[in-house]
């Protein structure tokens, strides 16, 4: 397995886009299916310039934050790189989010321009906007001046239509002609590729939400590594459901294709039948996902109508992957050459991966080894020293990939990296001799049980082979006699009749007896974040209505 030597590619995102149209110009860029829009490399890049001028013409400055509402949209990616040529902060904003989240993430931000579509799904974001943002309704769209948020100049609406005290994106198309070539060219310049272009807000499943400054080098070497180390050429096409609001989408998935020059097949949501189907049709050759999403494909009742001959690699992650499920991938999909990934929004993300060509049981057992650039180790939480192999501890790293920090929190970002420039990920892993690394589980969600130890993952993973086990996800539950229990939920397969005394059944003698769930549940479905991860604190929060009380 040859391995490129490691050199920081210090370009802006401006840069990273302006080499690959002059290579592949005619090249399929963004394909959406389900509407038949399709841009080659050099349409996206004078999508990308026009709307670039027209917010410059708008007033949006060097370092200003454009928070971006929406699902994926086609305007989303184009907005994305528009803004980073011309020095702005792209913002990203979960989906899910309700009217607090977005008062929250607007009025901590400081966002000046606010960008947002019609609604998704159930929700109303046109509602929650004029709710939050009154004014909208009175001031002139050239002198908004929200009491609630103050730094806020300008929404956009992301779509044709006209919305009161809003810019339509035709309207910020046609000021385009107000910016002269000299003045984009002088700012695109004036753009470092260590000036931070996208920030993201972390869930905020404990605590509140963090705003993660990124910079260019960040995001547009990550992107990098990630797609060399799928073999990505200009020949692949990727197929893309998780949100772009996610690292996951806008850092794994875009930047790994604008680096390398692969088509984008994006789906405005997560929906097994699409999916599959612009897998086919556009004959993909790589497809991403978290976990829950291969699931839903894999079990769905037409999963063998579909051809998914095209198909070699792609990347299963944002919660840790049972081996089975990706060896199912792997044989089912044609997935041969899948690849994980491990990191956190706060490294770029990624900060290990395998390998497509190394051995597959290292690439379905574990999240692979340091990637390029990047140091990792498995270390003691409070001095980062080293752990000897194989016992398990925090998983830390430095390197090109660490966040600039957290937005207007330096006390909180003083914590999350320690003297050194080393990150904390919270989570806790165990790394081999050979620098492979397998995620164990988060050190919050570790279990404490009468003074023992119990890492959630390990439990999931030997559940997982019991025959008749779709998924599993293990939590701590309450226990006034042992301090905390395990608590299992399990979803069966279609058709399967699992009792909780199966599951313990498969356990006993198999495993250590105080790793076996003393409560177990059978679930149709998990709670789960915009992006498909498991919401494990409403597990517990159940786990704990459920049982307290039940004791050993």
């Amino acid at each position: 397995m040859y391995v490129e030597p490691f050199k920081l590619r210090d370009r802006t995102l401006g840069d990273i886009l302006d080499a690959t149209v002059s290579r592949f110009p005619d090249n399929d860029a963004v394909v959406y299916v389900d509407r038949d829009y399709r841009r080659t490399w050099r349409e996206f890049s004078d999508d990308v310039d026009i709307l670039a001028k027209g917010l410059m013409a708008l007033g949006v400055r060097r370092g200003d934050k454009l928070a971006v509402w929406a699902s994926n949209i086609p305007f989303w990616v184009s907005l994305m790189f528009a803004t980073a040529r011309i020095g702005a902060i792209f913002l990203t904003v979960n989906t899910s989010y309700r009217e607090s989240e977005l008062q929250y993430l607007l009025g901590h931000s400081e966002c000046e321009n606010f960008v947002v579509m019609d609604g998704y799904r159930d929700h109303d974001y046109l509602e929650t906007t004029y709710k939050l943002i009154p004014e909208l309704r009175t001031h002139a769209r050239d002198e908004l001046r929200s009491r609630e948020f103050p730094h806020l100049r300008r929404v956009i609406f992301l779509g044709m239509e006209k919305h009161r005290g809003m810019y339509s994106i035709p309207e910020i198309q046609s000021l385009s002609v107000m910016t002269r070539d000299k003045a984009y060219a002088e700012r695109k310049t004036s753009v470092a590729p260590d000036d931070v272009v996208n920030m993201q807000y972390t869930s905020g499943t404990t605590g509140f939400p963090k705003g993660v400054m990124l910079t260019h080098n960040n995001i547009g070497n990550n992107g990098y590594w990630i797609g060399y180390h799928q073999g990505f050429t200009d020949k692949d096409r990727i197929c893309l459901p998780v949100p772009l609001f996610h690292c996951f989408g806008c850092s794994l998935g875009v930047m790994a294709a604008v680096n390398h020059g692969c088509a984008l097949v994006i789906l405005e949501g997560f929906k097994p039948v699409p999916v599959m189907t612009a897998i086919e049709r556009e004959s993909c050759t790589a497809v991403y996902g978290v976990p829950t999403m291969f699931i839903a494909m894999l079990e769905h009742e037409l999963f063998r109508r579909f051809d998914f001959s095209s198909l070699r690699t792609g990347i299963m992650a944002g919660s840790v992957c049972p081996e089975p499920l990706m060896r199912r991938a792997a044989e089912e999909m044609n997935l041969r050459e899948i690849t994980n990934v491990y990191g956190l929004t706060e490294t770029s993300p990624g900060m290990t991966q395998t390998h497509r060509d190394e051995e597959f049981k290292r690439r379905v057992s574990t999240v692979g080894r340091a990637m390029p650039g990047i140091e990792v180790r498995v270390a003691d939480p409070e001095t980062c020293e080293e752990l000897p192999r194989g016992l398990p501890g925090e998983i830390i790293c430095r390197g090109y990939n660490v966040m600039k920090g957290y937005y207007n929190m330096p006390d909180e970002t003083a914590k999350a990296i320690a003297p050194g420039g080393w990150l904390h990920s919270g989570d806790i892993g165990v790394m081999d001799e050979d620098g492979y690394l397998v995620i164990t589980g988060r050190m919050k969600d570790m279990i404490i049980r009468g003074g023992e130890n119990i890492y959630p993952r390990e439990v999931e993973e030997f559940i997982s082979g019991l025959e008749g086990v779709m998924d599993v996800q293990v939590v701590a539950c309450p226990s006034e006699k042992y301090g905390e229990e395990v608590a299992a939920f399990v979803i069966p397969r279609p058709g399967v009749d699992i009792a909780p005394e199966d599951v313990r059944d498969f356990c006993r003698g198999r495993i250590a007896w105080y790793k076996i769930p003393r409560h177990v549940v059978m679930v149709d479905a998990y709670p789960l974040t915009a992006s498909g991860k498991v919401r494990k604190n409403e597990l517990r929060t159940m786990a704990a209505k459920m049982f307290t009380g039940k004791q050993s």
